[in-house]
């Protein structure tokens, strides 16, 4: 979960790879994945999508005891709000959640008020954005 997620465990990330355009989503869900190598796309193995993941630098040591590397993965599952926007998460967001223009190599990101599906902010309403509510 992201509040579990510290900078120093994401500390040797050098770039973050989106395999979607991330300015349309409110949030994507990210973990900690332990994978086989710092850097190439990991394989998915849960409901939903992957939306991007994290590149390792050579400095970043795999696990002694697993040969891992802790990498973070972004996700979203079928019933998260880009695929059903009155649904479940129409307000809120899922405590693993964050706004996906927080975030960057070696930032863990946060929740905003798109994120967590409004109301809307005053400096929002001064742009002219709105959300899905």
């Amino acid at each position: 979960m992201s509040s579990l997620i510290t900078e120093d465990e994401i500390s040797h990330e050098t770039e973050l790879v989106w395999l979607e355009t991330i300015t349309d989503l409110d949030y994507v869900r990210q973990s900690l994945d332990r994978l086989p190598t710092r850097r190439g796309k990991p394989a998915y193995h849960r409901d939903g999508r992957m939306v991007g993941y994290a590149l390792l630098g050579p400095e970043a040591k795999a696990s002694r005891s697993s040969g891992t590397f802790r990498r973070r993965v972004f996700w979203l599952l079928p019933h998260d709000r880009d695929s059903k926007p009155t649904g479940l998460y129409a307000t809120g967001a899922p405590a693993e959640a964050v706004d996906p223009r927080t975030l960057s190599a070696g930032n863990k990101g946060r929740k905003t008020e798109r994120s967590e599906g409004g109301p809307p902010s005053s400096a929002m309403q001064e742009l002219g954005i709105t959300l899905p509510l």
